[in-house]
């Protein structure tokens, strides 16, 4: 009889809840459809999530809060957030490799033994792919390995990645005056105090992550500390437990919610003009300058 396979615990998408239509976790979902003159009817998911508990800096539950973000539909959530993972993983590949083909190897231009009378295979080079030190066939050459990626589908990647964490999230009190001095001992105790196990993949978003607070934690090696600007969906994924902090809660729900406004069609076409305008002053500048 065929068994059916344990679910990680990892926050990684393919376990999420958010993708899993047998979960325990408890979503509020509304649908709205959206129409506008020049576009077709757009159908988009907001996930108010289970409440998230409050703890302060000794452990103690003090309140609750919640994530209401913008989540894509179950049936393409996965391929959404795939792209956006493939995208930013392709994106730091440096296309540096690169390897000598037969007319780039240094030596070789003589003929290594007479074509015949010696009973062996003809050579007419000794930087024939086919002997040691010879060129590589089809070797890997300097390329741009970059994709593009929309920026609201980006968006969308992260948030549905959050929601999906969402089980696996407390809030912890703004901790960062807590920490008078740098001490890893002291880091490691508030974990425990949390209900977090050093040993796992836990990750912190702050607004501003104080100095102490970062020096404390840069020895735990499972640990990554982030802020708005460093935020992004492969250490999301990648981890086993999310701690946020009040205000980085008021910042997920307004960058990431159902009423963020900030990426617009009339803001797209005033940066791409915005873009033509510098691309045109510039040819000027240049044109004066020569």
């Amino acid at each position: 009889m065929a068994t059916s396979a344990p679910v990680p615990t990892s926050l990684s998408f393919f376990s999420s809840s958010l993708f899993l239509s047998s979960s325990s976790t408890k979503l509020l979902t509304r649908f709205s459809i959206s129409f506008k003159s020049s576009s077709k009817p757009k159908l988009s998911i907001s996930s108010q999530l289970s409440t998230l508990p409050i703890l302060s800096f000794t452990g103690e539950k003090i309140g609750e809060t919640y994530l209401d973000l913008k989540s894509a539909p179950p049936e393409t959530a996965r391929a959404v957030v795939h792209r956006a993972i493939i995208t930013d993983q392709q994106n730091k590949r440096r296309g540096t490799a690169s390897t000598l083909t037969r007319s780039e190897v240094r030596g070789g231009g003589r003929k290594p033994y007479p074509q015949k009378k010696t009973g062996r295979a003809r050579r007419g080079s000794m930087r024939t792919p086919l002997r040691r030190g010879g060129g590589v066939i089809f070797g890997p050459k300097p390329r741009d390995w970059s994709i593009k990626i929309n920026k609201k589908e980006k968006r969308l990647a992260i948030s549905t990645a959050l929601s999906s964490a969402a089980e696996n999230t407390i809030v912890v009190e703004e901790f960062g005056d807590k920490f008078e001095k740098p001490k890893t001992k002291d880091f490691i105790e508030a974990l425990k105090r949390w209900g977090l196990d050093p040993k796992q993949k836990s990750m912190f978003l702050m607004m501003e992550v104080p100095e102490n607070v970062s020096k404390s934690s840069r020895n735990i090696g499972t640990l990554r500390m982030l802020t708005p600007r460093t935020l992004n969906l492969f250490d999301i994924l990648n981890c086993d437990n999310l701690v946020l902090t009040p205000d980085a809660v008021d910042y997920l729900n307004g960058r990431y919610g159902e009423d963020y406004e900030g990426d617009t069609d009339d803001d797209d076409d005033d940066d791409d003009e915005g873009e033509e305008e510098g691309g045109e002053e510039a040819d000027e500048n240049d044109d004066a300058a020569q």
